[in-house]
């Protein structure tokens, strides 16, 4: 549902920018659930399509964004084994 090009082996290579490992802490929520310790993020062009185009092929969207300064904006999407997956249209 997210359009990654893939290849055969279910590998992709992401376009230039950055790439961002952030740590929280023990017993955030900010992951959806308590037992998921980890969320992929993933960077989008468009938000709003993307969120909409999951919407459209029946995929669990969060209604909620957020918008941060100087950073982006973030949508949340869930995957059918119930993991929350982060898309991030950064600023600018």
């Amino acid at each position: 549902m997210l359009g990654l090009a893939t290849d055969e082996f279910g590998g992709w290579e992401q376009e230039a920018g950055p790439t961002v490992f952030a740590a929280f802490e023990e017993g955030s929520d900010y992951f959806g659930r308590p037992d998921q310790q980890v969320m992929l993020n993933f960077r989008v062009r468009d938000l709003g399509a993307m969120l909409a185009q999951v919407r459209r092929a029946g995929g669990d969207v969060d209604e909620a964004t957020q918008v941060m300064e100087g950073v982006g904006s973030f949508g949340w999407v869930t995957d059918p084994e119930g993991n929350r997956i982060e898309l991030w249209q950064p600023a600018g």
